[in-house]
């Protein structure tokens, strides 16, 4: 069943060559591997697979695509602001906004920004177990 599976997301790109750069740049990602399909393959040492692949559709799901989970946001953020990132602030009802940086009741707190192709990203922190 698929409850055993991975999963990998897809994330388009319009122009690979300014995506590869964006992530290699701003992001501090290398491609595993170049598919001949017009396609880069990544792994995050956390074991976390993704592909980016050429479509003339990227940038335009206007919600997030991918999210990275990190353990200190403020560090995330700056590190990436310091690499040229810009983050958006949404009008969301109930979230609080601290700078860029969203607490999310329940849930944590999150920063989103665009990639080189217009794709939603999102970094998180989530809120301690108990």
């Amino acid at each position: 069943m698929l409850n055993d599976s991975t999963v990998e997301a897809n994330i388009p790109a319009s122009d690979l060559d300014r995506a590869r750069a964006f992530y290699a740049d701003k992001l501090g990602l290398t491609p595993r591997q170049e598919f001949d399909v017009e396609a880069l393959g990544y792994e995050t040492s956390g074991g976390t697979r993704f592909n980016i692949y050429r479509t003339e559709f990227a940038g335009q799901a206007g919600h997030t695509i991918a999210q990275w989970h990190v353990a200190d946001i403020e560090s995330e953020v700056r590190d990436l602001k310091a690499k040229g990132v810009v983050f958006e602030v949404y009008d969301l009802p109930g979230v609080e906004w601290d700078d860029e940086i969203a607490t999310l009741p329940g849930m944590g707190r999150a920063a989103w920004f665009k990639d080189s192709e217009g794709n939603v990203m999102c970094v998180d922190q989530e809120l301690p177990r108990s």
